[in-house]
């Protein structure tokens, strides 16, 4: 399916590796012109150079913290006037509710909720005058079914889903949409983190977590992250363009409800 995205601009924030980098290279082969974000710079010149290989996209970078408002303005700057924002960023390490002093609670809002917010105000209205804008916000499976020691991430991204929710509706006549992408376990660095986590709570080792994990998937097995991308991609396109404030939950059948 050719997604109508050849020669648009995006924004993949979080992008030099795992979900963030998936998103970005599907884009790329879309045609996008992609713009990414990383904390670690050689990371990122890395997986540009990859991209561009691949795909032949037009790819740049900028390197920094998400949350610096100066990224942000070097972020908008380089994409110019962007078609698409991918709102990702990583999450709090997992840790019981009770360990959570303020700094951290402040640190955890600000960067899965406070974050997201301040880039889709820079680059809505640009998107509206031109009749045509995709906001795709990667937060977390944990936003339906919450999982001890990811409070701070749950609530976070809780808050951001019903702060956009409206803003969704206010924006979709003019031809642009705000979604959210809701990973499962996926195969990326992050997984390691849970997993440990879990493995510590249960007193078993990492690999009995991880088979664990499997079994508690109906798939029985992590995301691929490339699957997670490909889902990205066709919500970013000009034929999703009926498709606004909604959560598409990607997580091998692991939540066990119907809605």
């Amino acid at each position: 399916m050719d997604l109508g995205l050849a020669g648009k601009t995006a924004i993949i924030c979080a992008s030099s590796q795992g979900l963030g980098r998936a998103c970005a290279e599907e884009l790329a082969r879309a045609g996008c012109r992609v713009v990414l974000n990383g904390r670690d710079e050689q990371a990122l010149v890395e997986a540009g150079a990859a991209i561009r290989a691949e795909t032949g996209a037009i790819v740049e970078t900028v390197a920094g913290n998400i949350g610096d408002p100066g990224v942000q303005a070097a972020l908008i700057q380089t994409a110019g006037t962007p078609d698409i924002l991918v709102n990702n960023n990583g999450g709090p390490p997992p840790r019981g509710f009770r360990d959570l002093d303020s700094d951290a609670l402040h640190a955890g809002l600000d960067a899965n909720m406070v974050t997201p917010i301040r880039l889709v105000q820079q680059v809505i209205d640009s998107m509206v005058e031109r009749r045509f804008g995709r906001i795709v916000c990667i937060t977390s499976g944990s936003v339906k079914s919450p999982a001890a020691g990811l409070d701070l991430s749950s609530g976070a991204r809780i808050g951001l889903h019903g702060f956009l929710a409206g803003v969704a509706r206010e924006v979709a006549s003019a031809n642009v949409t705000i979604n959210f992408l809701l990973p499962g376990l996926f195969a990326t660095r992050r997984l390691g983190g849970v997993m440990a986590f879990a493995a510590k709570a249960q007193s078993i080792d990492i690999e009995t977590a991880e088979a664990r994990g499997r079994e508690r998937i109906p798939a029985r097995r992590f995301g691929d992250p490339a699957e997670f991308g490909a889902a990205c991609a066709f919500l970013c396109s000009a034929q999703a363009g009926f498709i606004t404030g909604q959560s598409l939950l990607i997580d091998g059948g692991a939540f066990p409800g119907v809605l």
